[in-house]
């Protein structure tokens, strides 16, 4: 009997035994789960960590385009209101250079001491279309008048003249001052008296 009972006790004993095997097995396996986890923690640190060094250098390169984009815009800005200064004060360069030659005309025919009428009358004329051509190449041509209806995009009614029959009805009777366009743009109407 004392053999069946040491029996007994050493079922018991490897019982415990057991228990404590399992037990400890399962500490392992914990273990290594949180060794597991702790380095997916630090993987996704390193991770994190680099996904932030990435953002930073991301916004560090945002950050010098949007300066060079507004500093050029600024140059863009002050090169463009200089440029119009320049056209303000120099823009009428080329019509001055045109008139130029007219001018010195008239003074030589004011330097010119001759008597005769025809001739001072004719040196005007010359002038007068040199003048008209020289308008005409800075794109300056005469508003037609004569014959044409009243047109409001062209012409201004200084006078109404009443009595001048069913056919001069809204027609351009007489001319006051000529009127003139600037390539297609009317810059002076052609003041006129309209038939009624």
């Amino acid at each position: 009997m004392k053999n069946n009972e040491n029996t007994g006790n050493n079922i018991e004993i490897n019982d415990e035994n057991v228990e404590n095997n399992v037990i400890s097995d399962d500490n392992t396996e914990d273990t290594s789960a949180n060794t597991d986890n702790s380095a997916e923690e630090k993987t996704t640190e390193l991770t994190v960590e680099e996904q932030l060094e990435t953002a930073k250098k991301e916004v560090e390169q945002y950050k010098d385009k949007y300066l060079r984009a507004v500093a050029e815009f600024d140059n863009y800005r002050k090169r463009t209101l200089k440029e119009k200064a320049e056209l303000l004060l120099n823009g009428s360069e080329k019509a001055v250079c045109a008139f130029l030659p007219i001018l010195d005309d008239f003074e030589r025919a004011i330097a010119d001491k001759t008597e005769d009428v025809n001739a001072i009358k004719e040196g005007v004329q010359i002038i007068f279309n040199k003048f008209n051509k020289t308008l005409e190449s800075l794109g300056v041509r005469k508003i037609e008048t004569e014959g044409k209806d009243f047109d409001v995009d062209f012409h201004e009614a200084v006078a109404m003249v009443p009595g001048m029959g069913d056919d001069k009805k809204g027609k351009v009777i007489d001319c006051v001052q000529t009127g003139y366009q600037l390539n297609d743009k009317v810059i002076r109407h052609a003041k006129v008296a309209v038939g009624q």
